[in-house]
């Protein structure tokens, strides 16, 4: 059975609890293992000094636990197979004498790898300890075992405070919290006196929302309590790839994200210290509840995301809020056309764009005026000049023909307007090549950052009349249905109109994914056609399209319009900087990238 969608507004699912509304029961798989039930294994180490890689370990004890429960004990000396230091004699009262005889660690680390398989490892300091045992195995030539280890060091120094206890020492915990075991830098003794210290820390770090093992996981993360309590936002959603929405006080949007693997872990990440963005950890404080949107694939996530951004335009998102608010470059419609920075596109007059800031922008009108004698003056120029009209001076730089006095007249200034044209709408050679002489002279001047200034405004015409071009194939596509495999062997389908994603299917390994198709075409969200070379979506969407397109392994099924790339243009140039390289080199080669290709026109084609 497949999964057909089509991409409509969707309304999030809220998980916290609303005034009225039934209780709802988690399922095991959403709560997660809760800490009365995992099985620890409490281990501590004596060794002859300090370095896992140089010294050996002369004795392990380690006591396995579950629910406060005692399950079993492991204790033995080890012979490190040499004499143990004075000073380790006098620390732990074991000698050289007493260890011969003794198990060596060969003999050991797989019967204590067996005592502790499937359990949690727990030990103060774990670092040292856990870094002895994997020394040992490494050297032994014997795999690790994935264990997930609690260092009790880190959890105290998270909840026990400083005016409580001096230092963080295992005999000072054990002490405070009434250990039955005095740590004596024995083994099985230390190890005991651990369990009783690890259970105190669980019972601090419960009223923090730690009450399960994968809260324990990140509990010893320097977060703020406030901050910590607040995972129970994280409870109930699911296991999914989707869109999520931190909600506020009067149900305002604060936050949109996406996770293309699973909505809870994704979520949960914000109450820990892999959070580090301050702005985040506001959000998280205002946050009432987390709508979850759940999508069929990472691709339909990430345009959701976009959507309820520029939707919602929420407070804490930095980026895709206004897409209505990116500059183009317009070549405008009248007798003497001229370069203007705009919000809009207009059809039948060409566009390059749209560019992330109006700085941006303006530096790809700045390339085209230092290529082309375009005139650079704003207001609008009758065919014929008014007499006593003066003129800038530009023309008297010959940087203008001065179309203004009448220097030039339509029929002579239209050469420089086709040039301008020609540049931003296919071949980019001429800009490159006028830049790359700019940046010769100056490098050879030694007058470095103004060559970098030169490079940048190159850099930045380039990418705006790529990407303009680039949308504009998406634009001019009435209908492309396009196949990908899924890592289960199925396929994900996507329909795209004018650029925009119109629907999605996710169609099993067992299922003839053709009559879904044909579904989802005639399901699929009517978009009307836009003003080229802008898309019916929003810019960025239109790139995820795109890229998700050029994917190896993308196959077209059913295409309504034309879908091709002329050779010469912006889109080759992969490279700028590398255009000019070329262009300094030897300033007659290509610029262009030779594998890039055309496809022919064609309409209603299955590939």
């Amino acid at each position: 059975m497949s999964t057909t969608r089509r991409l409509r507004p969707a309304e999030p699912v809220a998980t916290a609890p609303v005034p009225g509304a039934r209780p709802v029961q988690l399922g095991l798989d959403e709560l997660g293992t809760p800490l009365q039930d995992v099985t620890f294994v409490v281990v501590d180490l004596e060794t002859t000094g300090g370095r896992a890689a140089e010294d050996s370990i002369t004795e392990i004890g380690a006591v396995k636990v579950r629910g406060g429960e005692v399950l079993g004990e492991f204790q033995t000396l080890v012979d490190p197979g040499g004499p143990v230091p004075p000073y380790i004699q006098v620390l732990t009262g074991i000698t050289t004498s007493m260890l011969i005889g003794a198990p060596t660690i060969a003999q050991v680390l797989p019967g204590f790898l067996e005592f502790a398989r499937g359990s949690v490892l727990v030990a103060h300091n774990a670092p040292f300890d856990v870094g002895f045992l994997r020394a040992a195995a490494a050297r032994l030539d014997h795999p690790w075992p994935g264990f997930q280890v609690v260092d009790t060091v880190r959890l105290a120094r998270r909840v026990v405070p400083r005016d409580e206890a001096p230092n963080h020492k295992l005999g000072t915990l054990a002490a405070l919290f009434g250990a039955q075991v005095t740590p004596n830098h024995r083994a099985l003794s230390d190890a005991r006196a651990t369990v009783d210290v690890l259970h105190a820390l669980l019972g601090r770090l419960a009223p923090w929302g730690v009450t399960h093992l994968e809260d324990l996981a990140t509990a010893a993360d320097p977060v703020p309590g406030d901050v910590r309590r607040r995972r129970t936002l994280a409870d109930g959603l699911p296991d999914a790839p989707g869109v999520y929405l931190f909600r506020g006080p009067g149900d305002e949007v604060l936050y949109v994200g996406v996770s293309t693997r699973s909505l809870r872990r994704r979520v949960r990440s914000y109450f820990t210290s892999a959070e580090k963005r301050g702005r985040m950890t506001e959000m998280v404080r205002l946050a009432e509840r987390v709508d979850p949107v759940v999508c069929a694939s990472p691709l339909e996530a990430r345009v959701r995301e976009l959507r309820l951004i520029a939707e919602h335009a929420p407070r804490y998102n930095r980026r895709s809020r206004a897409p209505e608010r990116m500059p183009w470059v317009r070549l405008t419609d009248e007798p003497y056309p001229r370069l203007s920075v705009v919000r809009d596109v207009r059809s039948g007059t060409a566009h390059i764009g749209p560019f992330a800031s109006r700085s941006l922008a303006q530096q790809a009108v700045e390339a085209l005026h230092a290529t082309f004698p375009v005139r650079q003056c704003t207001g609008r120029l009758p065919a014929v000049a008014p007499s006593g009209a003066a003129a800038c001076v530009l023309a008297e730089v010959g940087r203008c023909g001065a179309p203004c006095t009448g220097g030039q007249d339509v029929e002579a200034y239209a050469p420089v307007s086709a040039a301008v044209r020609r540049a931003m709408a296919g071949d980019p050679r001429d800009v490159v090549h006028a830049h790359a002489a700019r940046i010769r002279t100056l490098v050879v001047q030694e007058r470095f950052e103004e060559a970098a200034a030169v490079r940048d405004r190159m850099t930045a015409f380039v990418r705006g009349a790529a990407r303009a071009q680039r949308h504009a194939r998406a634009a001019a596509c009435r209908e492309l249905v396009a196949a990908r495999r899924t890592e289960e062997g199925g396929w994900e389908l996507v329909l795209v109109r004018y650029g925009r994603l119109a629907g999605t299917a996710v169609v099993p390994r067992t299922t003839d994914p053709r009559p879904v198709v044909a579904s989802l075409r005639a399901g699929g969200e009517h978009v009307a056609a836009p003003p080229l070379p802008a898309t019916a979506a929003h810019p960025e969407e239109t790139d995820l399209l795109l890229a998700w397109l050029d994917q190896p392994g993308v196959r077209l099924v059913e295409l309504d319009g034309e879908w091709s790339s002329p050779v010469l243009s912006a889109q080759a140039v992969r490279d700028a900087a590398a255009a000019v390289s070329v262009a300094l080199a030897a300033p007659g080669a290509p610029l262009l990238d030779d594998t890039v290709g055309t496809a022919a026109p064609g309409t209603r084609r299955t590939a």
